[in-house]
This record gives C-alpha cells, structure tokens and sequence, in this order.
C-alpha cells in the first residue's frame, strides 16, 4: 500500500523560512517525479515544484523562483521543500505529489505565514 507523509507545516514570520519534508513508502520510486503543491484558503490547488527523476532537475513556479528549493534523497524515497524569503501569500496547505502527472498524494501540512 503507498503512504505518502508530509511534515514540517506549521506557523513561521514572514521572511522567514520552514523545511518540508516528504516521505513514501509502499513500493519503489525511483522513476517518479516528485513535487509539491498547495492549496490556499479559498483557491484550487496550484504547482509549487517538481523534481524530475532522471536527473534531478528542478522546475518551480513563478510565485517561488529563487525563495523555495526542492531536493530529494532516493534512498530513503524522501523529498523535500525548503522555503526561505516566507512571505503572507505563502499561507496554503502544502501537498507532496508523487509522479508526473501526479498519481499518488499526501494529505497535506499546513503552512501558516503571519504578517
């Protein structure tokens, strides 16, 4: 069975930053692209960034370009998010995605920005 778990949410300044941290488990994803998404207070849920699997590349909204870092460790099926220059807007349910398109999701951390 495939568990996708996320942690790290929780409440930070703005300018500050947080760590995410994604973990799955339930099969091998070596060949999967892994990635975040969030979901704001009354908006849909939109991409954040994505690690491709062959090499690693990156590949990030405009709203987080050079504030937010993706990586991944494949040997423990982790990735994560590191969030630096926090801002207010960032204030969203953060979703780890698992495949491209997404076929697997966690339930969700939130993420809290206060002014």
């Amino acid at each position: 069975q495939v568990q996708v778990v996320e942690r790290g949410g929780g409440l930070v300044q703005a300018g500050g930053s947080l760590r995410l941290s994604c973990a799955a488990s339930g099969m091998s994803f070596d060949r999967f692209d892994m990635g975040w998404y969030r979901q704001p207070p009354g908006k849909e849920r939109e991409f954040v960034a994505r690690i491709r699997w062959q090499d690693n590349m990156p590949y990030y909204a405009d709203a987080v370009k050079g504030r937010f870092t993706i990586s991944r460790d494949k040997l423990k099926n982790a990735v994560y998010l590191q969030m630096t220059s926090v801002k207010p807007e960032d204030t969203a349910i953060y979703f780890c995605a698992v495949g491209q398109p997404p076929a697997y999701w966690g339930q969700g951390t939130q993420v809290t920005t206060s002014s």
